[in-house]
Order: structure tokens, then C-alpha cells, then sequence
């Protein structure tokens, strides 16, 4: 084994940010470490400069472990987090180790909650350790780039998150190894709905000989409550136990490996989900709660039993052809019942908007059951279609607050809001974010609130994010499925008890610096506001904070009085709790206040100045965030690893509409998510295919050139097909879900090298259970139902829905079809100078491998839904030195393959992306069944005949 090649991979599930780590070279400690075995296992009894040695030379015996098919056994997997009042520290470990024959690629894959701070990632490969350090980013890239430069490192690259994002790593690991993944984050738990919860993802992927998930709670408040719901499912009931006491807490779970498996029989592990534990402290003072410590002081501030403030409040609802479907259907299901939780005080409109922004009723009315039941018969009548005006909705909204205002109809001790609810950008009226911004924000003025749900993975969530941070709200992301009526009643929820307005924390001012947030527009029932900044407590012996704030029948001022040693003893006691966590409390507060700051700064100067902030605060608390890197190392520091903070771009295309929408904007070119380069360099002198994300695809494109995927080998296999203009070769034959996708073939101008080549000139795509045809050219797009059809041209960007099948068209580009959450095709245009002497306009397409084909398909591409045993070995030189040959058995057949390079055009149509793969030659024979004349149809909508 000559290279060592780590893959470091951030998500966002439904995202998800993601960056690769590539070691380029095999370090020369482990190079040493392979021929030394010990009882099965390379020994870590060699050392190099006096290389300190980590854990994976003390496990043990580590025999019986289950091993699945691919022999690499998971010795333990285990989780520690401590919470101190409300500072999670959460720890994730996995011991592994290789017991195959052959180097294989070993997986730690976990996910970290959106918003957590990755503080430390190691590896340690049979005693040899890499750790990590945190560098401004442009150092940390250019340090990486010296070292690839001398082929000892390879890195990152792009990201992308949802609520929760996967870090995955995966290390290809020689013969007998062991190898210990060790991640840290830290988070501040906050409170929702009078309930602290605390997630963690469990997802070991395989039966572990040790599994502990082991959590502390340390509140100086006292635990009014510690509850574990059984979210990983009945089948661990009675695993997890609880000891409670009045400050502290311990939960535990530890299933044996009987207790793991699904079934008494089985290999595969049923661990494989979120451990949630909640719980709510005591709360004596209205004041809040101060909890001073290490110079640091931190307020809790959650008043209970109070009156609710009456609420005026407009919910503004995207009805843009994009809601069709499942979305509206949750949506209009959602608001029903929120509709029906609006309390006889508050003053409630509807606004409804697509191209056209359209009112319930002009002016704010009374929450009478009239009322309300009036409003819920508009909403059932709402049909989603057409374009998306967000400008002119909220300005609209904003309007009829404003003239309430100047009417007196609102109640002066009264909190007004907005909810805006949308799944996309705007395609029509204004289209320019910043503007759009600007223009609400000078509307609202420093009255309202606005607050935004994102609904799906087409909507620009930043966006989203800055507006309602600029207008004293929130934004939440809501995912287009069952469960989107939950989440839209979950988040409303927590904004729909106004307890409190215009909060103001004092504190005096010659005692405390650096204070966070002290002023808040509104604080909600079940919440909870947090405050922090450094105290001096050498000369000070009590800390003060006056709070002010208007309730519903008056004006509050609450006084808190605390002794700034008083948690000393307490935390000196208690060996699990962080005594940091202050400190890293008023850490996380202040680099996400600054963050949210720097989206909002009205100037370049003032944002430049935001910046330099947060990047030295990243850098003394050692955190990464989008101005730091982390640099994973060894102890020479000759071999570096480069991992940069997950950003949250948008992810997914394709806003559906009915008809066309011509002025839709064109977003990264309407590329969906699945289909999103995310491709490693084709430099990686690897056997395999570099790992690209679960959304990697099967694609045909050039002369055609089939590039096949295999997820679980993690391998790209290509081939050619050389046949005849106008023959059609079948794809996709499912006549399990009535599915099938064939191509036609152009021939070029004339020949080259005695060579006609032949390209996809017409692809035909027939979905039998919906009785709908869809034909692409180089020229239009057409989709038929029976004698119903409907035409786009390459020069247009549109939407088509029918049956709910969408097929969305960016011009020039691409077209997307999707139906419903099972299946997506992707068809790129490839257009050629008119008076080329050779070339012709031709198409490719991808599919992705997640497509829910039935077992029984078949074809070109659909044969492979079911992966086929791939075993590539004997790799040797060929006729070209770049050009390397191997065996591959597949099948029950013997090949000879040559790796090479085969190109991608999802994000450059012009020059490609370089992709490696092993090629298989006459026309893919012994890796497809058959002879590829076998996939000949006669129709562009043909099934394939069983042979």
C-alpha cells in the first residue's frame, strides 16, 4: 500500500456541507507500521523523534468483533457530552480496524448540529496521531498549498448544510490496521417551548463491540426535569437509565451487541438515529438567573406566569407554482390549525402572493371565531401557480401594520409581526435581494417583527436569514415533506406567546466589558434570552443587573443580585463540569452576534472591521467559522489536511410553476442538488474513484461515453458505445414503476480518422403509470399526455407540471425532470459553433443512482440499481504511463481495464471536469449483460424486450 487518502466530507442532509481532506502520500511512520503485526494488528511499538503514541496500542483484546462483508470490525463507538448550564462539550469516538486481506476505505461518519463549533478533529493509525490547529484561512490554504506542492496534502473544497450536517471521513487503510476517529464540538443549548434539547446523532453504520452514548448535566440552576424520549424506536425500551439528583443529572445507554442487532440473526445494527434528552431548570427570581465564574458572567433570563401580550399579526403565504402539491397541501393544513389557536386579543390578515399579491382582508381584524373560520375557507381555496413577488407581499404587509399604526388601532402594550412563508426566490417584480432587503427594512422601521419560513431546499435560506435578522425576527428552514405542517405549527409555536417587549439589560458599567446583546424587541413564552460579558471580580464582590420590560398590564424592573465567587465551590467539586463553560458561552454569543451583525452592516468599512473581529476571536478560542481553516497535521507538520467551516449555500433548483415563467432567474443554471459537481481532481493516484458525496450519478454524455457510478465501492467504471446515427438505445427499461428513459443517436458532419462519431441528438423519457411522454431535442422540449402536449424552446426558462411530474427548463442550460420524491433526471445541452465542419449540437444526461427503480430494471444505465461485485486488482503499467492496466472480475468475467479519464460537463459544458475511471473496451462487453445490440429498441418510448 503506497498512498494513504482521507476523505473529510461535511453535509447538510438534506446539504449539506461538505469538505475532502486528501493525504496525497502514506506518512513514512505508517509505511513502517505495516509489516509489524502483533496477534493480527501492527504493532505501535516503533516510534519516530519520540512520536507519543495515542490509544489504538492500550484497546485490548479486540477479537470478536462482527465484521460485515467487508471484514472491518467497529471495536467501539462511543459518545460523551457534558452539559454546564447549557454549554454542551459532545465528544464522538470510533475505534476501527481492517481485518480484510486488502486495504479498504474505513468510514466515520457522524453529524453536528447546525451552528456547533468544531473546536478538535484526530486521527491516530496504529499509535501515529494527526491533531489539529485553527489558522486564518488564507494562511491556512496557503500552507496547504506548500505542502501539496511537495505531494504530502490535498483539501477541501465546498459545503453546503441543513440543520444538521454530516462529517464524514474516510481513510483507506491497509491490510490488519486500527485506526481511531476522534471528533469535539461545543454548542449552547437554547430553549424552546420550555425545553432544553439536547440532540445527538447516532449513526455507527455497523454492530460496535462497545457502544456507550454517556451524557452529564451539570445545572447550578437545579433540574426541575430530565426526560429521554425513545427516539432511535421501541426497539432499545428499557436500554437507557437516569440518574437525577437535584443539580445534576446522568443519562446513560449502552446496548450490548445482542441489543444492537435489529433481529436475533442479523449483522446490521439497529442503532441508527438521533438520542434526544430534555430537561428545564428551576427558575426563583423574574430577574433571571446570574451564574458568574473565571471572570465571565452569564444571565438567564425566562420569566414565567405572566400574562400574554395581545399580537397583531399578518401571515404572508407564497402561492407561487413552485407550493404545488405536497407543500400547499401541509402548508394550508398548517395554518388551519394555527388559525385556530389565535387568541380573541390578537388582531390577525392574510396575504396571499405568486406574480399577483393578493389580500384576505385589507386591514387587521379581530380574531373572532367569524373571523377565523372565514380565513380558513380562503385558504382551502387557494391553487397555487405562477411567479413569486416577495417585494411587493411584504411591502404590502408592511403597509397595512403601518396604516393600523397611524389609525390607533393597535393596542400601544400590543407586539406586531409578520410570517412570511416561501419556498423560493423571487422571479418576478424586484429580483434584487439587497434591494429587496433595503426596501423592508426602511418599511418596517423599528416597529415589527418579521419572521420567515423556508420551505424545501430551493430557497435561498441566507437570504431568508438576513432579512429577519434585519428586522428583529427569525428564520427557520422547513423541509418539504409529511412532516412540513409540524414544523410550520412547531415554529409558530414559539413565537406566538408574547410575554414581554422592549427588554433592556443594565449592568454597571465600571464592573463588566464586552457585554453581549443587551437589548431585545420581544421575549416569548417558553424561551429564553440570554446575556453575557467579562466581569471584574477581583474588585468586585456582588454583581447587579436591572432588567426593564413591558408587560401586558405594566412596565417591569427587575433587579438580580449575585456573589461573583459563589459557583466556585460548586464547580470546584463537580470533575465533569467545563470550567470554561463561561467563557465559551460568551464566546458563542459574541461570534454569532458578530456574524449576524456583518450580514447586516450598512458599509464595506464596517463589515472589513466585523470581520477582523470575529477572525481573532475564532482564532483565540480555537473554533472554526467562515474565516478560519483547520489544519489536521502530524507531529512534523509534513503532513497537513485542510478543512474549512461549512457555509449554508442554497442547495437544489427548480422552482416549479404552471406554464412559464420567463423572467425566473437563472441559479447556478437550474443544476439540482444530486447534480452538483463535487468531483476530488483527477490527479489522485488512487485505484478508486475519489469518493464524491452520496448525491454522485450515472451520466452519459460526449460520443456517448457511459460513466457508471458504483456507490459502494466507491468506483467509476466507463465505456464506450459506438453504433449508428438514428439507432435508439435503451437506458432505463423498468416495468416495474412503468419507467423508461432511451436516446437516439445523430451522427457528426462527416467523418474523422475513418470514424463517424454518434452522440445523443434525442432523448425520450415515458412514465407509463402517468401515461406522459417526454421528448427532449437539441431544438425544444415537449412534454404529451395523450393528445395533450406542451412545448418549450432551449431560448426559454419555464416550469411544466402535470401529474406531479415537473419538468423545469434553464435556458440554454438544462432540463430537470423530477417526480415526486422518487426519481430525477438531469439533460444538459451541449451547443457547437453553427459552421463547425464536424461537431453537431448533441445532449447528456445524468442520473442520479438515490432514483427509486423497482428490481426488475434494466438497460444501459438500469442495470447497474442493482450494483454489481466489482473486484479490481493486478494493476500494472500500460502502453501510456498515465494510462495504467488492471483485471477486473466482474460478472464471472475476467477484463482487462485501463485507467483513464473520461469527462463531466454538469458545471463547466465547455471544458468538462476530469473524471478517473477504469474503462472497459469493446463496447463495456463483460461489464454490461450482453452485447450492447442487445439494448437496441425500436421506438423512442420502447421498454426493453426480456431476453
Amino acid at each position: 500500500m503506497k498512498h494513504l487518502i482521507c476523505f473529510l466530507i461535511l453535509f447538510l442532509v438534506s446539504g449539506v456541507g461538505s469538505f475532502d481532506l486528501v493525504i496525497d502520500e502514506i506518512p513514512d511512520e505508517v509505511e513502517n507500521l505495516i509489516n509489524l503485526e502483533i496477534d493480527g494488528f501492527p504493532s505501535s511499538s516503533k516510534t519516530r523523534n519520540g512520536r507519543y503514541q495515542r490509544s489504538t496500542s492500550d484497546w485490548g483484546y479486540v477479537g470478536d468483533l462482527v465484521e460485515d462483508d467487508d471484514k472491518i470490525g467497529l471495536y467501539s463507538y462511543k459518545v460523551q457530552s457534558t452539559i454546564t448550564s447549557r454549554l454542551a462539550n459532545t465528544m464522538i469516538q470510533a475505534k476501527m480496524v481492517n481485518n480484510a486481506k486488502r486495504s479498504q476505505h474505513i468510514v466515520f461518519d457522524v453529524q453536528v448540529p447546525k451552528g456547533a463549533f468544531i473546536d478538535n478533529f484526530t486521527m491516530d493509525i496504529n499509535g501515529i496521531t494527526f491533531t489539529s490547529r485553527i489558522r486564518e484561512k488564507s494562511e491556512a490554504r496557503k500552507m496547504y498549498s506548500q505542502a501539496k506542492a511537495k505531494g504530502k496534502a490535498a483539501g477541501i473544497v465546498r459545503s453546503n448544510a441543513l440543520d444538521m450536517e454530516n462529517f464524514k471521513t474516510e481513510v483507506n487503510v491497509p491490510p490488519g490496521m486500527k485506526i481511531q476517529f476522534e471528533l469535539h464540538y461545543h454548542e449552547m443549548i437554547r430553549r424552546k417551548l420550555s425545553s432544553y434539547e439536547h440532540v445527538i446523532s447516532v449513526k455507527p453504520g455497523r454492530l460496535a463491540k462497545h457502544m456507550e452514548v454517556d451524557v452529564r448535566i451539570i445545572e447550578p440552576q437545579g433540574l426541575r426535569y430530565v426526560h429521554v424520549p425513545n427516539s432511535l424506536g421501541d426497539h432499545f425500551d428499557g436500554i437507557t437509565t437516569i440518574s437525577k439528583g437535584e443539580k445534576k443529572a446522568h443519562v446513560s445507554f449502552k446496548p450490548t451487541m445482542a441489543q444492537q442487532r435489529k433481529c436475533p440473526t442479523c449483522s446490521s445494527t439497529a442503532v441508527d438515529g438521533n438520542f434526544v434528552v430534555q430537561y428545564d431548570v428551576n427558575r426563583e427570581t423574574t430577574g433571571g438567573e446570574l451564574e458568574i465564574f473565571n471572570g465571565y458572567f452569564i444571565h438567564f433570563f425566562a420569566p414565567e406566569n405572566l400574562d400574554p401580550l395581545p399580537k397583531n399579526i399578518l401571515f404572508v403565504i407564497d402561492v407561487s407554482g413552485s407550493m404545488w402539491g405536497l407543500k400547499m397541501k401541509q402548508t394550508i393544513e398548517a395554518m388551519k390549525a394555527i388559525l385556530s389557536e389565535l387568541r380573541a386579543a390578537d388582531q390577525f390578515s392574510l396575504i396571499d402572493f405568486n406574480h399577483n399579491v393578493r389580500c384576505w382582508r385589507d386591514n387587521l381584524v379581530s380574531a373572532t371565531p367569524a373571523q377565523v373560520e372565514d380565513a380558513k375557507k380562503y385558504i382551502q381555496t387557494i391553487h397555487p401557480n405562477g411567479g413569486t413577488n416577495i417585494n411587493e407581499a411584504l411591502l404590502r404587509a408592511t403597509f397595512i401594520l403601518n396604516e393600523a399604526q397611524n389609525l390607533g388601532m393597535l393596542d400601544p402594550n400590543s407586539v406586531s409581526m409578520i410570517v412570511l412563508v416561501s419556498d423560493g426566490d423571487p422571479t418576478v417584480g424586484e429580483l434584487k435581494l439587497t434591494t429587496i432587503q433595503k426596501n423592508v427594512k426602511q418599511s418596517i422601521k423599528d416597529e415589527f417583527s418579521l419572521f420567515c419560513l423556508g420551505i424545501g431546499f430551493d430557497v435561498d435560506y441566507d437570504f431568508l436569514q438576513r432579512i429577519a435578522t434585519d428586522n428583529r425576527g427569525m428564520a427557520q428552514r422547513i423541509f418539504g415533506n409529511q412532516e412540513t405542517s409540524a414544523q410550520m405549527k412547531n415554529f409558530y409555536n414559539q413565537v406566538s406567546t408574547p410575554l414581554l417587549k422592549k427588554i433592556q439589560f443594565n449592568y454597571p458599567q465600571e464592573s463588566v466589558s464586552d457585554v453581549t446583546q443587551s437589548s431585545f424587541h420581544n421575549y416569548f413564552g417558553g424561551s429564553e434570552i440570554v446575556v453575557a460579558g467579562k466581569v471584574d471580580t477581583e474588585n468586585l464582590q456582588h454583581l447587579e443587573s436591572i432588567v426593564t420590560a413591558t408587560a401586558a398590564n405594566a412596565e417591569l424592573v427587575m433587579e438580580t443580585l449575585r456573589d461573583v465567587e459563589e459557583l466556585d465551590g460548586f464547580m470546584k467539586k463537580d470533575r465533569y463540569a467545563d470550567p470554561e463553560f463561561t467563557k465559551k458561552l460568551w464566546a458563542y454569543l459574541t461570534v454569532n452576534q458578530m456574524l449576524a451583525e456583518r450580514n447586516t452592516a450598512p458599509t464595506a468599512a464596517l463589515k472589513r472591521n466585523i470581520t477582523k473581529s470575529i477572525l481573532q476571536m475564532s482564532l483565540d478560542h480555537h473554533i472554526v467559522t467562515p474565516f478560519t481553516a483547520m489544519l489536521i497535521e502530524n507531529a512534523e507538520k509534513d503532513e497537513i489536511m485542510l478543512a474549512d467551516q461549512p457555509k449554508d449555500p442554497r442547495r437544489g433548483c427548480c422552482p416549479g410553476t404552471l406554464g412559464l415563467t420567463p423572467n425566473a432567474p437563472n441559479n447556478n443554471k437550474g443544476i439540482p442538488a444530486w447534480a452538483n459537481d463535487t468531483i476530488a481532481p483527477a490527479s489522485l493516484p488512487e485505484q478508486r474513484s475519489p469518493p464524491t458525496s452520496s448525491l454522485s450519478i450515472n451520466r452519459v454524455d460526449n460520443d456517448p461515453h457511459f460513466i457508471i457510478h458504483l456507490p459502494k465501492s466507491q468506483r467509476n467504471i466507463c465505456f464506450n458505445i459506438n453504433s449508428e446515427p438514428g439507432k435508439i438505445l435503451n437506458l432505463v427499461s423498468d416495468p416495474g414503476t412503468g419507467v423508461v428513459v432511451n436516446g437516439q443517436l445523430i451522427g457528426a458532419k462527416k467523418t474523422e480518422n475513418k470514424k463517424l462519431n454518434t452522440y445523443f441528438g434525442k432523448i425520450g423519457f415515458y412514465f407509463k403509470n402517468k401515461g406522459l411522454k417526454v421528448e427532449i431535442t437539441t431544438e425544444t422540449i415537449t412534454l404529451k399526455d395523450g393528445s395533450y402536449g406542451i412545448t418549450l424552446t432551449w431560448s426559454d426558462t419555464g416550469h411544466i407540471i402535470r401529474k406531479q411530474l415537473l419538468v423545469s427548463v434553464m435556458k440554454e442550460s438544462n432540463v430537470t425532470i423530477t417526480v415526486g420524491e422518487e426519481m430525477s433526471f438531469m439533460v444538459l445541452l451541449h451547443r457547437v459553433w453553427k459552421n463547425h465542419p464536424v461537431n453537431v449540437d448533441f445532449l447528456g444526461i445524468y442520473i442520479p443512482p438515490e432514483n427509486q427503480f423497482s428490481p426488475a430494471a434494466h438497460g444501459l444505465i438500469g442495470q447497474f440499481a442493482s450494483e454489481p461485485e466489482v473486484y479490481i486488482h493486478h494493476q500494472r503499467p500500460g502502453q501510456a504511463p498515465e494510462k495504467p492496466q488492471a483485471t477486473m472480475e466482474v460478472k464471472g468475467n475476467k477484463l482487462t481495464v485501463t485507467r483513464g479519464l473520461q469527462k463531466d460537463y454538469r458545471t463547466d459544458r465547455v471544458l468538462g471536469t476530469d473524471v478517473q475511471c477504469w474503462f472497459v473496451h469493446n463496447s463495456g462487453k463483460g461489464f454490461i449483460d450482453g452485447h450492447y445490440k442487445d439494448y437496441l429498441v425500436p421506438h423512442l418510448y420502447s421498454f426493453l424486450k426480456k431476453p
